[in-house]
């Protein structure tokens, strides 16, 4: 679904992503890890197409999207909830579900599966943004990026911040994404649990290079919670 090749960022003189090169299968949960500071989010910002990459080359699906801008990449179906949730605090949870169909046809309803795994916003429809608990803002920052049925969602460190009771909503939903087999899920986190028990796939970043790759199933026994140890 998603193909990254020979990726290279840079701040001002600091090289920040170094040759990245990786592949978000579809239908498959792919956790990238690593400490703060690494480049995960400068990383997402250039696939989002946020900041421009000096070189390299994004592929979504068969389209080269790496000059692309950022409203292209989302009609093209990609979803991102990015890092501190970034909802509308002064409009409604209804208003700030409907941002996200934007990219859909006129007339399109948020899907009800929307619902179904995040019942409260259903509960909450007129209430602000703002006026909701952190774990409700990102049930919500979620909830937005679905209801525009993207190919590959996109989650900036979803658990941060965020009540223990929540995080297992949280994982329960993208578990249930990820059983349909109908997106790519690209899920950047430091939570190692969190990660360990939904990745099909993982990649370690440090200094902006990928340093370790594999399956999902054997993060424990290639010693991955060590190599995000402070």
């Amino acid at each position: 679904m998603l193909s990254v090749s020979n990726l290279n960022q840079y701040y001002g003189g600091s090289h920040i992503l170094r040759d990245l090169s990786f592949e978000v299968p579809d239908g498959k949960v792919t956790a990238l890890l690593g400490r703060n500071g690494v480049g995960k989010t400068t990383l997402l910002r250039a696939l989002m197409g946020v900041v421009p990459v000096k070189t390299g080359r994004i592929v979504f699906g068969e389209k080269d999207i790496t000059s692309e801008k950022p409203y292209q990449r989302v009609r093209a179906g990609l979803g991102y909830v990015p890092q501190g949730r970034e909802i509308f605090p002064r409009l409604t949870v209804e208003e700030n579900l409907e941002m996200g169909l934007a990219s859909r046809p006129a007339g399109t309803r948020v899907p009800a599966r929307v619902f179904e795994m995040f019942p409260v916003l259903g509960q909450m429809l007129g209430r602000r943004g703002g006026d909701l608990s952190g774990g409700q803002q990102q049930q919500l920052a979620i909830g937005r990026a679905l209801a525009m049925n993207p190919k590959l969602l996109v989650l900036d460190e979803p658990t941060e911040g965020i009540q223990p009771s929540i995080i297992k909503e949280i994982e329960r939903a993208i578990r249930t994404l990820a059983q349909t087999g109908e997106m790519a899920i690209l899920l950047v986190e430091q939570y190692y649990e969190f990660a360990r028990s939904l990745a099909d796939q993982y990649l370690v970043m440090e200094r902006g290079e990928i340093i370790a790759r594999g399956r999902g199933a054997d993060m424990d026994k290639e010693g991955v919670r060590g190599l995000l140890a402070v």
